[in-house]
Parts: structure tokens; C-alpha cells; sequence
């Protein structure tokens, strides 16, 4: 009977796919494997952990005490730990659950692999065990980061930025397309500085036009951009390549100058909205998502008005908006004084959530009546949902699509005329 292996993902996309590189090697090597599965019947499993923020590091340690829980009943044998949260306090977490039977880095999944008397095969290193739908995966071009934010605590924890090498990413895509994957969703901790330390250049434009060249692929989407040194030339590819889809996830945290200084950003709220016009210019009908962080150190009230000032002159299609928390490790964590109380930063965020809830449900209006391409996720009871170009999975809106009474394929593409919406989601029927 083959031995069976449950990996389990908390946090991010890009662990993501370490977790399915990871499944994929352990496949290769005779293992029965599942994702996120309640399975008990898989007597190991290994938790790949998030240590980015306080609630994600929280949501790590339940998942791994409720498998120590199970361990401890005697419906698992054997428990592993790796990812971010097991590189950042393994120390710490060797001596607080002793009951885990390895802790590994976010890079020591081969070790791993070893102690689970498994062989690593390199020819396989670019190959995955799809846990996403089959027709959209996740493609990570690089590790680490080189930017000096206040508040994050991700280069301690992944170092320096690495970027993946080209062919190594083709490799990989070209992959995913032959097991019918149609999407590809772009991941980085940071997409601007791809190339720049194996290169010495930008070559985020050369890799995009070698990926929209790979047949079968019909969507190309770009996650994490930073705004300083931006690279401009993909805008150009962008426009001009029918399978780079018109949007962007770029983070940039605040507008005011004060704050964007206290926060290490290396940008300007002048260059911010010359950036951002200049996209919006060269790729018509892009849809911007970023995030905002509200109540950092030092924000003020004043601060605050800028940024709700800004984000009603922008208009983002998409935004998402965190209270900041302190992090230890960090710039902000040994230098500044967290002086923006709790219930202020949640009224803040509150806040400014309602002004992009009015903002989204008006750009979302404005899209009745007219015909959109929608890739179908899923059927539902009554009705199918999927997405348009301008959506990711799991941060963005979503289409409901009356079939007519036809019989659609998820994972295909259809034409939906959209009839109405609200403040996110768009409904419509197919053509």
C-alpha cells in the first residue's frame, strides 16, 4: 500500500507553489498525495506555513496544533513543518511543540524530501502537482526581495531577491499549458526587479513575450509590482499582446509623502500619480488592483485625509485595505513607537473601505450592458461563475452567468452580455 502525504498551504499564492513543486517530487516517488485535505487516513503530513503578519502566523500555529492534536490520538504518524513561519522561529518552535517531527526553511525542501527516505529529482524541478482548477495556475518568477519596507519582515525571511532564469520559467509554463492550464497568474514578492540582479537589467518585457508566445495560454495577469523603479517597457507588451490581460496588482501602501517617507517606500506622491497615469495612458482599460496600509507609526489624522483624497482621484477598480500590525524584525518594529491605537486603525480601514465600496460599484455599473469574455471556474446550482480579464482568483469579482439553458465547460471561455451588478460582482448571460 503506498504511503499517503496531506500537505497543507496557509498563506500565500507563492507558497503555493512551493507546495506543488513539492507534491509533485513526492508523487514522482511512489507517495499517494493530497492538498488540504481532511483525509485522516493520510498518516504523514507536512504544513507549509505563513509568517508574514500576526494573524497569519496564528492561523500556521492552529493548523499545526491541530495536527499534533490528531498525532497525539494516533491518527497521524508522522508531522512536518516548513515555509516561512518554520524559517522565521524554529528555535522557538523546536522547543514549544516537540511533538513535530522536523522544522524546515522556506529553501530546505529537499531535506525534507530526504528525511522522507524520497529521492529529489532535479529533471523535475520545474514540474508541479496542479491543487489549483486545471485551467489556471500561479507561475513564480522570482524569491525574496530587495526593498527596505518599515513594516514588512518578508526579506528576513526569504532574503535577498533571486530571479528565477528564464528558461526555467518557460520550462515551467510550457509545462502547465500542456496539462491545460489557459490562465497564468504572474507571482512575486516583488515583479519590478525581475532580472535585474541575474541580468543586471529588467527583463520582466522579455520574459512576458516569451510566455504570451507559449500556445494555449490565453491570459497573462501581473501580481505585486512595486512602484519605484517601475518598469515601464511592459506596458508596451501589455498593450500589444492579445494574451496579456489589462491588469495589474501594485502595491503602494499610502500616498501621503510623510508617510510613504516613514515607510521606506522610495516614492513620491507625485511620481505615485505620474506613474499611475502613465499606465492608464499606454494600457487602455487596465483595471489597477493595490493595497493600502492604514494607522502605520507616525500616520496622522492629515495623513489619513490624503489618502482617502487620493484614493477618490484614482478610482481603483480593485483595492484592498489592511490596519497595519507590529511586526518584530522589522524597521518599523525596532524603530518606531506603535502610536496609532487599535480602534483607530480599524476605523480607518473601515473607512476607507467604504469609499472604494462606492468607487468599485460604480466602475462595476458601468459594465451592463455590454459583452464580456468570462472564463468559467465553476457551475454552481443554478448558474455557472467565472471571471472576466480583469479578475483574480480569490481577491477579485465574479461573474454569474445564466447558462440559457445550455451546458457550458469549466475552464472554457464564453461570451456573457452583462444585465446587472452590485457593488463587486457581475451578472449577465451567455451568448
Amino acid at each position: 500500500m503506498k504511503k499517503k502525504v496531506n500537505v497543507v498551504t496557509m498563506g500565500c499564492s507563492k507558497n503555493l507553489v512551493d507546495s506543488e513543486l513539492f507534491l509533485n517530487q513526492l508523487q514522482h516517488n511512489g507517495y499517494d498525495v493530497v492538498h488540504d485535505s481532511n483525509d485522516t487516513d493520510a498518516r504523514i503530513v507536512a504544513v507549509n506555513t505563513c509568517g508574514f503578519i500576526l494573524d497569519a502566523k496564528e492561523e500556521s500555529v492552529e493548523a499545526i496544533m491541530n495536527f499534533v492534536d490528531a498525532k497525539n490520538k494516533g491518527m497521524v504518524d508522522k508531522l512536518f513543518v516548513f515555509g516561512c513561519l518554520s524559517a522565521r522561529y524554529r528555535d522557538e518552535l523546536i522547543n514549544e511543540i516537540p511533538e513535530v517531527d522536523g522544522f524546515y526553511g522556506k529553501f530546505e525542501v529537499k531535506k525534507m524530501i530526504s528525511d522522507l527516505k524520497a529521492n529529489y529529482y532535479m529533471s523535475l524541478s520545474n514540474e508541479r502537482y496542479l491543487t489549483t482548477p486545471s485551467h489556471y495556475a500561479f507561475l513564480k518568477i522570482s524569491e525574496g526581495c530587495d526593498r527596505t519596507c518599515s513594516y514588512c519582515a518578508i526579506p528576513r525571511m526569504t532574503g535577498k531577491h533571486i530571479s528565477k532564469p528564464m528558461e526555467d520559467i518557460i520550462e515551467e509554463a510550457t509545462l502547465l499549458a500542456k496539462k491545460g492550464v489557459k490562465e497564468l497568474l504572474i507571482i512575486a514578492q516583488d515583479l519590478s526587479f525581475y532580472g535585474m540582479d541575474r541580468y543586471k537589467k529588467s527583463m520582466l518585457d522579455e520574459l512576458l513575450n516569451k510566455l504570451s508566445d507559449i500556445p494555449g495560454i490565453e491570459w497573462i495577469k501581473l501580481h505585486y509590482a512595486y512602484p519605484a523603479g517601475f518598469p515601464y517597457k511592459i506596458l508596451p507588451v501589455m498593450r500589444e499582446r492579445k494574451n496579456m490581460a489589462r491588469y495589474l496588482d501594485i502595491a503602494l501602501q499610502h500616498s501621503s509623502n510623510h508617510m510613504l517617507k516613514i515607510m521606506r517606500r522610495n516614492i513620491t506622491r507625485e511620481k505615485t500619480i505620474e506613474l499611475l497615469n502613465r499606465i492608464r495612458k499606454e494600457v487602455p482599460g487596465i483595471h489597477i488592483r493595490t493595497t493600502m496600509l492604514v494607522g502605520h507609526p507616525g500616520e496622522t489624522e492629515e495623513d489619513f485625509e490624503d489618502l482617502k483624497a487620493f484614493v477618490r482621484e484614482m478610482r481603483f477598480e480593485r483595492l484592498g485595505v489592511f490596519p497595519y500590525s507590529f511586526e518584530e524584525d522589522t524597521y518599523a518594529g525596532e524603530n518606531y513607537k506603535d502610536d496609532v491605537p487599535q480602534e483607530v486603525k480599524e476605523a480607518r480601514a473601515a473607512e476607507l473601505m467604504e469609499i472604494q465600496q462606492e468607487i468599485a460599484a460604480e466602475i462595476t455599473a458601468e459594465k451592463v450592458g455590454t459583452e464580456m469574455k468570462v472564463l468559467i471556474d465553476r457551475k454552481d446550482e443554478d448558474f455557472y461563475v467565472g471571471r472576466t480579464e480583469f479578475d483574480s482568483p480569490e481577491v477579485d469579482g465574479e461573474v454569474y452567468i445564466d447558462s440559457q439553458g445550455k451546458e457550458l465547460e469549466v475552464g472554457t471561455f464564453c461570451q456573457v452580455k452583462i444585465t446587472h451588478t452590485n457593488d463587486y460582482d457581475l451578472y449577465g448571460v451567455v451568448k
